[in-house]
């Protein structure tokens, strides 16, 4: 799969998040090619503010790999990480982070405190930003926009 075809897969967590009444936010983590982490966000199902997408697809995939340090994956999701999903991107040693919607508000990669430059950041994924990022934002303009 390319690119373009593992963020798909995001998008679809996000939208099987959002029939769930969550914020639409998808992750896959990917290694040699294979999916083998796939989450969306779960906040207030699992009331638990830490169960972003992100953070919940970070556990699966260390507990297949079985190790902490996912060195040789790289992890899609719909939404540029906040301060704490960068953080955990960060120390579980990500190869690559690709992301779709830029967050002005929220993201801490371009966005914000940009986690990734801080000089305490002790691993720094390779960061491609806006990927699928249309349908990224077109699928949370249209959540907020149907709660307003």
């Amino acid at each position: 799969m390319t690119a373009p075809s593992f963020m798909d897969l995001a998008l679809k967590a996000a939208e099987t998040a959002q029939n769930s009444g969550e914020v639409p936010i998808g992750c896959v983590i990917v290694l040699d090619n294979k999916v083998i982490a796939t989450a969306g966000n779960r906040t207030l199902t699992d009331r638990d503010p830490t169960a972003h997408a992100e953070i919940l697809a970070i556990r699966q995939a260390a507990e297949v790999v079985g190790s902490e340090r996912l060195v040789d994956c790289d992890l899609y999701v719909t939404l540029e990480p906040c301060t704490m999903c960068a953080a955990a991107i960060s120390f579980a040693r990500v190869r690559r982070l690709y992301y779709g919607a830029a967050d002005p508000k929220g993201g801490a990669v371009d966005s914000g405190v940009r986690f990734f430059a801080a000089p305490t950041c002790h691993h720094v994924p390779e960061v491609y930003s806006a990927v699928g990022e249309g349908e990224a934002a077109t699928l949370l303009r249209d959540f907020f926009k149907a709660r307003r």
